[in-house]
């Protein structure tokens, strides 16, 4: 039997465990729904390490995204044999990987997530299904009344009526699913006059998917995996705006375009603790191995481990020949050939170093993403569905090139910050990458307020962002302070029996509704800090 909650949050990714926790720290009952059997989303299922700004060791993210990756710091300290000049640092980096200042196992976060919804869960104010997906959504005029789940074991259905109903879905499912309005695409130009924005708009248009996977290496070992089926296509793929074969180590560069070589050297001697992360002096993406590691041999005792551990989530793996959303099966199918093709390629013919072809010795590592291959038990979504919010933040409010570096939009109703380069993964559009500087920003509560709808709120990637700005808001310790947010709000309207509308709208509530947040950690405003 699942309880009547006062919060229904559809989607246990980040923004929806992060929804979760605001609304049962606010005291209501909510219950919280994932696809998959891990909570996190793209710190878990999907297997992609945090992508965040280079200050997030000092500020720049809420105080609950904070205590997380705290957590998963002291997971390792507490339970890995780290050497002890490891352990004893502060900002220690798990796998020294060169994407974050923070790279770990997906299993770690879980744990760790875990932990901090146990005490609402032993308390009976949080319900946690598993394995259960939306499928339809009851409405009445501009209230969404319940949503029916679909427990994907058995097939069982089970509508849950709730007083507020928060959108956490990877792909803002549920916007569609109760007739929400909403964007999916790109923009065009005439719309909000965004500089990167086609001339018209391109529903279809929507950033590439990736499948990732986690290896580890063992010379002298064979763990080749059998042909995939699509294999001689994607060997022979080349796009029109690649430097050669989408499978080879060349691939342009995605801030300058021009074609760079990637290198790929399993397990180097290099001591992980000389590593250092940090986006906005280098990417990190030219050395392979060590750009998504999520688990460093050298940072422990002699022994405890005879390989590190990558997280492959690279130019080679992107997929863009079909948009995901409206062809899911069919993209994802396309999508995990792509990946294991990949695979294939590195264990049989990408070129080495000594002249030789082929690593042999990499080895899926299925223990470490929950699968029977090694593949992550979910698909990273870049983009998502977007509301039509009161607010849409478009690239006139974070281009570093149109504000400069030190240019600021002030928002009146900011309800936390962000920033990460405006990021555009190629497209099943056809566009290459689109990778721009960006300043730091606050993030409007009237991009989390839909224009119509008055009890529905986007808890993710789904906010009112365009096709171009979803490039530095998908990232996620925003996705993280978006969910939070909802979970906050949804919880203060039913305390003060008010609407989300009237609390962006009226300064007076609106400043009730910031002290919530300010007490709780939320941070609303930037030091004086330049945007790369």
């Amino acid at each position: 039997m699942i309880p009547e909650p006062d919060i229904l949050v559809v989607g246990g990714g980040l923004g929806g465990v992060a929804a979760a926790l605001a609304a049962c720290r606010a005291g209501r009952s909510v219950v919280l729904t994932e696809e998959t059997d891990w909570i996190g989303g793209q710190l878990t299922s999907q297997a992609v390490p945090p992508d965040e700004h280079p200050w997030v060791e000092q500020f720049g993210t809420t105080a609950t995204y904070r205590r997380l990756r705290e957590g998963i710091r002291q997971y390792y300290r507490q339970w890995y044999p780290l050497r002890a000049e490891a352990a004893a640092l502060t900002d220690l980096n798990p796998g020294a990987g060169r994407v974050s200042k923070l790279c770990h196992e997906p299993r770690v976060a879980l744990a760790v997530l875990e932990g901090m919804l146990a005490p609402h869960r032993a308390a009976g104010r949080l319900t946690v299904l598993t394995e259960h997906r939306p499928v339809a959504a009851e409405t009445d005029n501009d209230v969404v009344r319940a949503v029916t789940l679909e427990d994907l074991r058995d097939g069982t259905r089970r509508t849950v009526p709730a007083r507020y109903v928060l959108d956490a879905t990877e792909t803002g499912e549920l916007l569609h699913l109760a007739g929400v309005e909403h964007v999916n695409g790109a923009e065009s130009r005439a719309e909000f006059d965004e500089p990167h924005a086609p001339d018209r708009a391109q529903p279809g248009n929507q950033q590439g998917i990736t499948v990732c996977f986690a290896l580890s290496h063992h010379e002298g070992e064979d763990h080749t995996i059998d042909r995939p089926a699509d294999y001689d296509f994607w060997r022979d793929y080349k796009p029109d705006f690649w430097p050669g074969p989408l499978l080879g180590f060349e691939a342009p560069d995605p801030r300058t375009l021009e074609p760079v070589p990637r290198t790929f050297e399993p397990n180097p001697d290099l001591d992980p603790l000389a590593v250092s992360a940090d986006q906005s002096a280098d990417a990190g993406d030219k050395e392979l191995w060590g750009f998504r590691r999520i688990l460093a041999r050298k940072l422990h005792t002699d022994g405890a481990f005879d390989s590190d551990i990558t997280l492959v989530n690279w130019p080679l793996n992107d997929y863009w020949l079909k948009p995901y959303i409206g062809q899911e099966a069919e993209a994802l199918r396309e999508a995990r050939q792509l990946s294991l093709s990949v695979l294939y390629w590195l264990q049989t013919e990408a070129p080495r170093t000594d002249g030789g072809t082929g690593f042999p010795g990499l080895r899926p590592r299925p223990d470490v993403t929950g699968t029977a291959d090694g593949l992550a038990k979910a698909v990273y979504v870049r983009e998502s569905r977007r509301i039509k919010a009161v607010t849409t933040v478009t690239e006139h409010d974070v281009s570093i090139d149109l504000l400069g570096p030190y240019g600021r939009t002030r928002h009146r109703d900011s309800v936390g910050v962000g920033n990460y380069r405006i990021d555009l993964h190629p497209s099943t559009g056809g566009d290459g990458y689109v990778d721009i500087g960006s300043v730091p920003f606050e993030i409007p509560l009237g991009a989390l307020v839909p224009r119509r709808v008055r009890n529905l709120l986007p808890a993710g990637k789904n906010l009112g962002t365009t096709h171009i700005t979803n490039g530095c808001y998908r990232l996620h310790p925003v996705e993280w302070n978006v969910g939070e947010v909802a979970g906050a709000l949804a919880a203060h309207c039913l305390a003060e029996d008010v609407e989300p509308h009237q609390v962006q709208a009226e300064d007076k509530r609106f400043e009730e509704f910031a002290r919530v947040l300010d007490h709780d950690g939320v941070q609303r405003h930037w030091p004086d800090v330049r945007g790369y």
